[in-house]
């Protein structure tokens, strides 16, 4: 029996915001506004494999079910300094040509006013410096809160393989 290839074939992309009076449960209101809260998620890092279709989070909560293993690049910061401004993102840079691979990369934690586009601009870095190829796609989610209680933002790359 041949075994099953985890290199993913489809990636979503979500984001979420969660607030309450611990930390852990901030995490999980997060993850409940995103929508990937019934996942056993596992982060893994920034690498987009050749030829991933990108769907939409409706099509794509389609392929999974609650406590199933699910890959994903994963942004979250959690905070308790109230009134300070928070966020996390992920980049995302596809090659043209697709028998290469591309990059997401995630980044977090207090806004400043200057970190919009930062993500999207490193993936876009690490494409070109590792194979100099015209990028067909670029683009970021980012997700931003005012700290309230302990508040938590994630943003997330989710696989399906």
């Amino acid at each position: 029996m041949k075994p099953r290839s985890l290199v993913p074939k489809k990636v979503f992309f979500t984001s979420g915001v969660g607030v309450a009076d611990d930390p852990l449960l901030s995490f999980e209101y997060a993850l409940r506004d995103a929508k990937i809260e019934k996942f056993n998620l596992v982060p893994v890092s920034s690498i987009a494999p050749p030829n991933i279709k990108i769907i939409d989070i409706d099509e794509g909560l389609k392929y999974l079910k609650a406590g199933q293993i699910v890959f994903c690049v994963l942004a979250r910061f959690t905070s308790n300094e109230k009134d300070k401004e928070i966020f996390s993102s992920i980049g995302v840079a596809l090659p043209k040509d697709k028998k290469y691979n591309g990059y997401f990369t995630e980044y977090h934690g207090y806004y400043t006013g200057k970190e919009e586009g930062y993500a999207k601009n490193m993936a876009k870095n690490m494409l070109r410096s590792m194979y100099n190829i015209e990028i067909s796609r670029e683009f970021e989610i980012f997700k931003k809160a005012i700290v309230r209680d302990y508040t938590t933002v994630v943003s997330a790359a989710v696989f399906i393989l």
